[in-house]
């Protein structure tokens, strides 16, 4: 299969949050997101010679980073259609569940579109939060189309996985970081559809401009990485097993453009790298990551000796791992 191609406008498409945008939003997800740590854990200290900071959004009350985003979005959304009466998405599970939780406080109809073969335990997770579920299609980009059709022909209102409010969400995390730890050198950062990446570099402009940003995909899901180096927008397969949080056939054009404006580089890190990254993280913290939650601390640990002696943050973006695989990742037959 060829790797699809298209030009995108390299003009970031809007402006990133500002301090004053953050930190409203925080205010505003607090009752429902309360601030999540970050820690320097002693053993992945000394594992690297350096100061890492390892930022848990795997403890949000949905286990993943995305708890923030769908929330704030919502509560822009209802300011600016106030008689919106429901709405329509699609996921691999972290979304849909962040989806699922704003709905529930606004009180929304809420239907998410997933693949077949989906994690069956995140499945579980959105129902539970009171989503009607639907299996489309073979990967991320089937489910989104059919989403996209229905919400037309039923009138729902299709929640986006980047978006400006999105990233506004999403943002609140990273200033968070950057309060508890300023002037870091170096920051990683998964890149799924992309809000967590530009939230990164909106909270990065805005407390700590000198940090850099290394921006981590899938080896095995290549399509962001292959468009930073080409710099324009490249369709590539997606053939991950572990990072399915990172299962992008296809970036979002503005998210692309400012990536492109705002990381420095972008590292691509294979399933075996993830599940020895899962492994490193449960052994040196007791923390569950699942395999795009632990990216960030794949790509930093191939990359430790040249990070010894700096200050370095690292994402573990999310928990959400079925218990079967899990228990293969810590059994080595990853």
């Amino acid at each position: 299969m060829k790797n699809a191609v298209a030009s995108t406008d390299l003009t970031p498409p809007f402006p990133l949050p500002g301090r004053d945008d953050m930190d409203s939003a925080a205010r505003f997800l607090a009752p429902l997101v309360p601030p999540t740590p970050q820690y320097v854990w002693p053993q992945v200290a000394a594992a690297f010679g350096a100061e890492v900071w390892l930022k848990h959004e795997n403890h949000s009350p949905i286990g993943a980073f995305k708890a923030r985003s769908a929330a704030v979005y919502f509560q822009k959304l209802m300011e600016r259609e106030p008689g919106v009466r429901g709405v329509i998405t699609a996921t691999r599970g972290n979304h849909g569940q962040a989806v699922g939780l704003a709905a529930r406080r606004f009180k929304l109809p809420a239907t998410v579109y997933v693949p077949h073969g989906n994690s069956l335990e995140k499945n579980a997770a959105m129902r539970a939060l009171g989503v009607a579920l639907v299996e489309h299609g073979h990967d991320f980009q089937e489910s989104r189309e059919e989403a996209t059709r229905i919400a037309g022909r039923d009138g729902l209102h299709m929640v986006p996985t980047f978006h400006p409010d999105i990233v506004l969400g999403v943002s609140t995390y990273w200033a968070e970081l950057f309060r508890a730890a300023p002037d870091l050198d170096v920051l990683y950062v998964p890149i799924g559809q992309g809000s967590g990446v530009c939230a990164a570099a909106a909270a990065r402009n805005a407390w700590s401009p000198r940090t850099k940003i290394v921006g981590v995909v899938s080896a095995h899901a290549p399509a962001y990485a292959k468009s930073f180096a080409a710099r324009r927008l490249i369709e590539a397969p997606v053939e991950t097993r572990l990072g399915d949080g990172m299962a992008c056939r296809k970036p979002d054009e503005e998210a692309l453009a400012l990536v492109l404006a705002n990381v420095e580089r972008i590292a691509e890190v294979t399933d075996t790298e993830l599940a020895e990254a899962m492994r490193n993280l449960f052994s040196m913290t007791h923390n569950v990551a699942e395999g795009a939650g632990a990216a960030a601390f794949a790509a930093a640990w191939r990359e430790r000796e040249s990070l010894a002696g700096r200050r370095v943050a690292i994402a573990l973006t999310g928990g959400n791992v079925d218990s079967q695989v899990f228990a293969d990742v810590l059994a080595g037959r990853y």
